[in-house]
């Protein structure tokens, strides 16, 4: 631990003397004697953000797509992992990525910038992947992590992570109400809008209640969280000459041609069975056709033709509006029933009807969202034609709404591991690979670097089958 951030300091370092222009204004003075004093602080600010992204969005996410019935491993790698091979080895990019990328970075700045923006900001993009990391790993090292006189950080549990990262979501609330935004070319998410940071943060919150079942307290947030999709905090590739591309695109498009996907030579993922009006699976009836987002989200595993939710210049979903609303409609029918949750879950059809979701791509294809009635979900209403109770149904239907809408995001992972034991009335009944359905995967395991390194790490990975102790 002790030598990753060693490490990303050097790395910062390097980053900010090919990024700065005047970081030498006297000629005599020799370019090797650069510290880390001598660097801006929001030069620090985008490779933290870059790290996130790929904790995001990256491998592990892909993993959390196959366990959770929206892709599947057709070949090589991919196909061992999608049969529950998931070796120590495939989180250590992660894992560098959130000590040495997020932590480093955004420690730093926290430390040493007089900007209560920057300031803010950086909390949050802490807060943001850490809480991700609590919901992935479960326990795991924070308390101690970075603290210079400590080589061997303790892992702390879970819910310490997870109330951390809240405590965190507060502060960079709290700085940033006041500070004044001004545009940072280096805050590659926001440039610099701390409105839209508070929002964001706000709805981080009210995902970290959630996973935790804290459900009034996550409609708390969540009612302060992004209030439209303009507000969305999402990986944004730019174009050819900055060479950045959607993360899926970029493997597919490489060596990992034909090995992920969810449709390939006929075989299709239950994602995609549910949104296909032909099947005895789909969630299509008179009031929701799901023609166009299916063709948006189907995946070829070969690499050519993908135009839809990984063309090469997709943005990829991290913290958005309609994760809020459905956070809303399902903490608010919790408490209240449909009649509470209903109006949150009609502005996400609103917002789908509006073809909000896809790209130019398939904004012509055929869709309909029509709002929800209250007696939709009554004994042989349209959303419920197998009578469980009312309230029941509507909470069904808005778990599936976060399954489908939340593709290419760890949400439907999350949820799946939530809800699988007090709430399997509501969950999606995705299967997976074994024949006997017995078996769910419950957590990433630990980097395997974290393990050789770290004293304090247990002596071997608990596996994939180990609840974590909020899904207990």
């Amino acid at each position: 631990m002790k030598n990753i951030y060693k490490f990303l300091i050097f790395i910062s370092l390097v980053y900010t003397v090919f990024s700065c222009e005047d970081i030498v204004s006297d000629i005599n003075e020799n370019p090797n004697d650069l510290i880390v004093s001598d660097v801006q602080e929001k030069l620090f600010l985008t490779g933290g953000q870059l790290a996130n992204i790929q904790l995001q969005c990256g491998h592990l996410n892909r993993v959390s797509g196959m366990y959770s019935g929206q892709l599947i491993g057709f070949a090589a790698l991919y196909s061992n992992i999608y049969g529950y091979n998931l070796s120590t080895g495939e989180s250590n990019d992660e894992w560098r990525a959130l000590y040495g990328g997020v932590m480093t970075n955004m420690r730093h700045i926290r430390e040493n910038s007089d900007s209560a923006l920057l300031s803010g900001i950086a909390a949050i993009i802490e807060a943001h992947a850490f809480g991700t990391g609590a919901s992935l790993w479960g326990d795991m090292p924070y308390s101690e992590a970075g603290v210079s006189e400590i080589e061997d950080p303790i892992f702390d549990p879970q819910v310490d992570v997870y109330n951390s990262a809240i405590a965190l979501l507060d502060e960079g609330i709290t700085t940033l109400n006041g500070a004044t935004s001004e545009p940072i070319d280096e805050d590659i998410y926001f440039n610099g809008n701390k409105d839209n940071w508070i929002a964001a943060a706000y709805t981080l919150k009210a995902r970290f209640y959630l996973h935790q079942k804290d459900y009034s307290n996550a409609l708390s947030a969540a009612q302060n969280g992004i209030s439209s999709a303009s507000g969305d905090l999402k990986f944004v590739p730019g174009n050819a000459v900055s060479g950045d591309t959607n993360l899926f695109w970029t493997i597919l498009a490489g060596s990992r041609s034909g090995d992920l996907g969810n449709n390939l030579d006929g075989t299709e993922s239950y994602l995609l069975q549910i949104l296909d009006s032909s099947n005895a699976l789909s969630r299509n009836h008179s009031k929701t056709d799901e023609t166009a987002r299916r063709a948006y989200y189907m995946i070829d595993a070969s690499g050519s033709g993908n135009e839809g939710i990984i063309q090469e210049r997709e943005p990829q979903n991290m913290v958005t509006f309609f994760e809020n609303k459905l956070i809303m409609a399902e903490a608010a029918g919790r408490s209240g029933g449909v009649t509470a949750g209903l109006p949150h879950l009609n502005e996400v059809r609103n917002w789908l009807n509006s073809g909000g979701n896809l790209n130019a791509s398939f904004i012509g294809k055929a869709f309909k969202y029509s709002p929800f009635e209250v007696s939709d979900f009554n004994d042989g209403g349209i959303e419920n034609p197998n009578n469980i109770s009312a309230d029941d149904a509507f909470l069904r239907e808005v778990i599936e709404e976060r399954y489908v809408s939340g593709f290419g995001m760890h949400m439907p992972y999350n949820d799946a591991r939530r809800l699988r034991k007090s709430d399997n009335v509501i969950a999606v009944p995705y299967f997976m690979v074994e024949a006997d359905n017995t078996r769910k995967p419950e957590r990433m395991p630990y980097a395997q670097n974290e393990l050789n390194s770290n004293s304090n790490a247990p002596d071997e990975d608990p596996g994939i089958f180990s609840k974590t102790s909020v899904n207990q």
